[in-house]
């Protein structure tokens, strides 16, 4: 057999054969004839010295020989083509792919996304609310907004906020609940999915925290963050709020937080690119923008008496 690999107008013909199973398919999707993907199977046959189909009356089925080609055949196609779309986003400066979590882009991004727009109304922007793993080079995304403890691996990592909770209720709710103690006594929200965190950063490590010995299992739940604070919104009750998804609001008046008292959850915000695609005006355009939204509730932060939830962990 020779050393070299067959044409790749053949391995073009057999990858797409093998996916359709079908000649006739395949011809149409390579914009090419029958007779002519026909003809490329079989020198690619004669290439390896077998038959790579099985040619039965108006169907094909793959030999050995040709199940064992088609996986690698499959994903080497793949690889080239996410390949040349990451080239292609090189030269691409108009157009901004941006995947982040529901909850993070309905309560962080969304509000603020005018006036990126309106600074910089030559870049098209693509969201994905989604926590999907993706592949910065293969998926088609330029920006990824992470939340987590992990490490970033062969990749631009530049930290953007710290993650912590704390109580958030509207004014009117929070006059008439002037204390920590008081909380014992008012509607509590909880948002399920802060207790995924580890260590855990819930009601009762709040109140563990403030040396109240409190459990509450009782009140409104919710599995998505950002439904949690939209029902503390409402007024129907008070939320561990994290800080990325309430600071626009107490920024705003619409919730506060009486007592500086949070949670360090040790967890946090990333904005993450392909190595070297930092310094793409695009890409950079959008660090640089979210950088400065971020310092614009830098005070709240700064107001906050921060301890680390592991320090109040249930014995």
């Amino acid at each position: 057999m020779p050393d070299r690999l067959p044409p790749l107008t053949a391995l073009r013909a057999f990858d797409a054969a093998a996916r359709h199973m079908s000649f006739a398919k395949a011809a149409e999707e390579l914009h090419v004839t029958p007779a002519a993907l026909s003809f490329q199977i079989k020198s690619l046959e004669e290439y390896l010295g077998t038959q790579v189909f099985h040619r039965l009356n108006r169907a094909v089925e793959l030999t050995e020989a040709g199940r064992a080609m088609a996986p690698g055949m499959a994903d080497g196609f793949q690889t080239l083509a996410a390949a040349w779309r990451a080239a292609e986003r090189t030269l691409d400066t108009g157009t901004l792919t941006v995947t982040a979590g529901p909850a993070f882009t309905a309560k962080w991004l969304a509000p603020r996304l005018y006036d990126f727009a309106q600074a910089h109304p030559e870049i098209e922007l693509h969201f994905s609310a989604s926590l999907k793993m993706v592949d910065l080079n293969r998926d088609g995304v330029d920006v990824a907004i992470r939340f987590g403890t992990g490490k970033d691996e062969d990749m631009f990592s530049k930290l953007l906020a710290m993650e912590w909770v704390c109580p958030v209720m509207t004014p009117e709710l929070a006059a008439q609940y002037p204390t920590p103690e008081s909380l014992k006594d008012a509607p509590l929200i909880f948002d399920d999915s802060i207790v995924n965190l580890r260590p855990s950063a819930d009601w009762s490590t709040w109140f563990r925290m403030m040396g109240i010995d409190f459990a509450p299992t009782h009140g409104a739940r919710f599995s998505q963050a950002d439904h949690a604070v939209d029902a503390a919104l409402a007024g129907m009750g008070v939320t561990l709020g994290r800080r990325s998804l309430v600071v626009k609001d107490m920024h705003d008046g619409r919730l506060v937080a009486p007592w500086p008292n949070a949670l360090d959850t040790g967890v946090r915000f990333r904005f993450l690119c392909a190595e070297g695609a930092e310094t793409r005006p695009h890409i950079a355009a959008f660090l640089d923008w979210m950088i400065v939204e971020i310092d614009k509730t830098s005070y709240i932060t700064d107001r906050m008496i921060r301890k680390p939830s592991s320090d109040f962990q249930a014995a």
